[in-house]
């Protein structure tokens, strides 16, 4: 069974950075995509950054130029880095491992910014 675990999240002030982290069990990571999601109160779970198993990365327009995904195949990890953070983005940040037409999520980290 694959496992999906986040950290990283916190409160930071408007401006600010934060990196969310994400660590995935088993042997299909380095065939699989990882996405970056999120959920803000009352709104649907949106994507937020996403990168290929070739490690192609695509961005949703609010966050380009501010928020960069990355994986590590070896140590089968997906983090998101997030600058210049606005009270916009606070929600609860959730991993996806896909693979085969399979999901597998993570519980989520909250990411909180204040104005």
């Amino acid at each position: 069974q694959v496992q999906v675990e986040e950290s990283g999240g916190g409160f930071v002030q408007n401006g600010g950075s934060l990196r969310l982290s994400c660590a995935a069990s088993g042997t299909i990571f380095g065939r699989g995509d990882m996405g970056w999601y999120r959920q803000a109160p009352g709104k649907e779970r949106e994507l937020v950054a996403g990168i290929s198993s070739g490690g192609n990365p695509i961005y949703a327009d609010s966050v380009k130029g501010r928020f960069t995904i990355s994986r590590n195949n070896v140590r089968r990890t997906a983090d998101l880095q997030m600058n210049s953070l606005k009270p916009e983005d606070t929600a609860v940040y959730y991993c996806r491992l896909l693979y085969a037409g399979t999901a597998f999520w993570g519980q989520g980290t909250q990411v909180t910014v204040s104005s």
